[in-house]
């Protein structure tokens, strides 16, 4: 299954439970919650933290959908800009050397 049908399944998911689709300040919220949440798994070596990175993709893959973003092709794109960047240690600090 590709990332678009998984980012059209929780979609749909969401409507099909009467979740919220229409409240994006509200879906980024919840996002930031999921987060929360799977740090503190992490945090306490919690045996879930697997489920809560799997709820933080799910939310992030319904936001994508509502705000009608393809993810997979934003990712795509964006990692390959990330491999074109170069860095600099700069006080211990990895910098983006901008213009380089």
């Amino acid at each position: 299954m590709s990332l678009k049908q998984l980012q059209q399944q929780a979609y749909q998911n969401k409507v099909n439970k009467g979740f919220n689709v229409t409240n994006i300040e509200k879906e980024f919220c919840l996002l930031y919650g999921e987060v929360a949440e799977a740090y503190e798994a992490y945090r306490k070596k919690k045996d879930d933290l697997g489920e809560e990175l799997a709820d933080v993709a799910i939310y992030l893959l319904g936001l994508a959908e509502i705000l009608g973003f393809d993810l997979e092709q934003e990712i795509t794109m964006k990692m390959e800009k990330n491999e074109r960047r170069i860095y600099k240690l700069i006080d211990g600090v990895n910098t983006e050397m901008k213009g380089k």
